[in-house]
């Protein structure tokens, strides 16, 4: 085996080569051998600075590391497309292509029988294989696919060299059977395949407690039932609790003066029942007046509540014995 050499690899691959017939197959390895050698005359990059390896669906360049890579990835991401849409236009349904697309860089050497290999090659192929890669061809509009591998998003991407949109390349994921595979895709990442955090992205929202309703708070100040709601979809709005107690109205004032609803008041030792006016003392029944009087007299009483001089005497007017003045002896 040769000393391994430092290379760009440049790999593209035909979506769906084995469905078609033999007859189609044969012409499309004819066009996609003209367009690359197209592209990368275009750019500037003669067939005497690249080696080719056949691999029937798909075709594998090894550029001269004298050449840079902005040259390369420039022509695969602007000529290429135009390049295939030329063809597409005149070819037949059976014969229309969509290529997944791959640059990578590392080494690579060959072996006695003349065939290339190495770790950074099969890192590259795997990238080539991948299934988001598949999807992304798949769901877009487009008919090119592009994947950059990780070391040359570091080494040329991310310095926004002139015609390379590094904002439009996102960092993604992809599966292999050595393990996932970092790299960098050339527009939307698939509704099948995952992106990477970029960096400095917020992390993944804390998980919410439950509160003591078995409720956890859902987005938007809506809450999402917990394991004993019997569901976990959010809702929009917050879940009504129970209402607050309401706080008991303040007691209305009672209306001026005293009232007595039972019993027997007592003020200064004198015990007051019934309705009495003037009392000063001792024991008293009947109705008892305070303060000025007011309302109809009554019977044999004058508007001020005392008895007219040569009216009869109120039996309930005359004083207990021993108080006020002496009557006739």
């Amino acid at each position: 085996m040769n000393d391994p050499v430092n290379r760009t690899m440049l790999l593209v691959d035909i979506e769906k080569f084995s469905d078609r017939d033999d007859v189609e197959q044969a012409f499309l390895r004819r066009m996609l051998y003209d367009m690359v050698d197209r592209t990368m005359e275009r750019a500037g990059i003669d067939e005497t600075l690249r080696l080719r390896a056949d691999q029937g669906d798909s075709v594998m360049e090894f550029i001269d590391p004298n050449v840079p890579v902005p040259q390369v990835l420039r022509s695969v991401i602007s000529e290429l497309p135009a390049q295939l849409k030329a063809v597409n236009r005149m070819a037949s349904r059976g014969a229309q292509m969509r290529l997944r697309t791959v640059v990578a860089s590392g080494f690579i050497a060959l072996d006695e029988r003349g065939v290339w290999v190495g770790g950074d090659l099969n890192h590259a192929c795997r990238l080539l294989d991948a299934d988001l890669l598949r999807a992304a061809l798949r769901e877009r509009p487009g008919d090119v696919a592009l994947c950059v591998s990780q070391s040359v998003w570091t080494g040329i991407v991310r310095h926004h060299h002139l015609g390379i949109p590094a904002e439009e390349f996102h960092e993604v994921t992809l599966a292999s059977k050595n393990g996932p595979l970092p790299a960098w895709l050339l527009g939307p990442v698939p509704a099948s395949g995952q992106a990477a955090p970029s960096p400095g992205a917020a992390g993944p929202a804390p998980t919410p407690v439950p509160d003591a309703s078995g409720e956890r708070p859902g987005p938007a100040g809506g809450t999402e039932a917990g394991p004993s709601g019997g569901g976990s979809a959010s809702t929009s709005a917050p879940a009504a609790g129970p209402a607050p107690a309401a706080a008991p109205a303040p007691a209305a004032p009672p209306p001026a003066g005293i009232h007595f609803t039972g019993g027997a008041p007592a003020f200064g030792g004198s015990l007051v029942m019934g309705n009495q006016h003037g009392v000063s003392g001792g024991r008293v029944d009947g109705d008892v007046v305070m303060g000025s009087v007011g309302g109809p007299p009554r019977p044999g009483h004058a508007s001020d509540g005392h008895a007219p001089a040569d009216a009869t005497p109120d039996p309930d007017d005359r004083q207990p014995p021993g108080t006020g003045e002496a009557g006739p002896r």
